[in-house]
């Protein structure tokens, strides 16, 4: 009896171990070198399944905006709006070149849907395109000027396209469809160089001759010398004096960021005075 004790007690051991073995297997941690293959696909396969169950689930994704936001806004300036623009620096055509610089300044604000989108006192720039001075025949002076640039008073800056429509300058000159400024005519002061010479001239020639055919001859001269005079000068320069008004168009529309035009009060523009009154003046040789 003693001997089979032994035996027995083993055998109950390594039946233990036989079921323990598959149990261990299938927890977690890597398998030892002598575990069998299906053991080691059985963990592989379980692993996925218990990363997935660890993981936590993805946020969702956010849902974009059916409107703009405020800060890609925009307001527009539509086309064919007038900008009332008072001129910081006198232009002619007497020594204006292309390329030179304009520099204006808004006298009244811009308002869209009841709201100041442009105050006055705010800054617009842009250069000389074109400058013809007048013939000595004929032809009158021409100025050409293009507004590329506006500043608001927050130091906001936007791309302008405009030209002018009308100018107050002091004196004849004008703005054609073009936008170029037109230099006045001289005709009544041409007309007067004419008769002072006319006149001059008949009175040496009377007084040369003491007759009436030295008279006539001498008017004779004397308005040669005068219609010699205007031909020989030029007309009237196209001139705008520092102060001059000009009515600018905006030729396509501006777009302006709506949170960089937020102002609360209409603005205040600078006190220039105005031109004074002038009249065409051509030079005169000799009178």
């Amino acid at each position: 009896m003693k001997s089979k004790l032994p035996c027995f007690h083993a055998i109950t051991i390594l039946a233990a171990l036989s079921v323990a073995v598959p149990v261990w297997a299938q927890g977690e941690g890597p398998m030892p070198a002598g575990a069998p293959s299906s053991q080691k696909a059985a963990q592989s396969s379980s692993q996925p399944a218990a990363n997935a169950t660890a993981t936590p689930a993805a946020a969702p994704a956010p849902v974009a905006s059916a409107g703009p936001s405020a800060s890609s806004a925009q307001i527009q300036v539509p086309t064919g709006t007038h900008i009332p623009l008072v001129l910081h620096n006198g232009i002619s055509t007497r020594s204006a070149r292309p390329g030179d610089p304009v520099y204006f300044e808004t006298l009244f604000p811009v308002m869209v849907d009841g709201k100041v989108v442009i105050p006055a006192g705010s800054y617009v720039s842009g250069e000389v395109t074109q400058s013809k001075r007048p013939g000595r025949v004929k032809g009158r002076g021409e100025l050409a000027i293009k507004l590329t640039t506006m500043i608001l008073p927050n130091a906001y800056q936007v791309n302008l396209n405009a030209s002018p429509s009308g100018a107050g300058t002091g004196g004849g000159e004008t703005v054609n469809s073009e936008g170029k400024v037109i230099g006045d005519t001289d005709k009544a002061s041409d007309v007067g160089t004419v008769v002072k010479t006319t006149a001059a001239g008949a009175g040496i020639g009377g007084i040369a001759s003491q007759s009436g055919k030295g008279a006539a001859i001498g008017a004779g001269i004397g308005a040669a010398a005068g219609l010699g005079a205007v031909l020989l000068s030029r007309g009237p320069d196209a001139e705008l004096p520092r102060g001059s008004t000009v009515e600018a168009v905006i030729d396509r529309p501006i777009f302006l960021d709506a949170d960089k035009v937020q102002f609360t009060n209409p603005g205040t523009a600078s006190t220039l005075p105005g031109p004074p009154n002038r009249e065409p003046q051509r030079d005169k040789i000799p009178f």
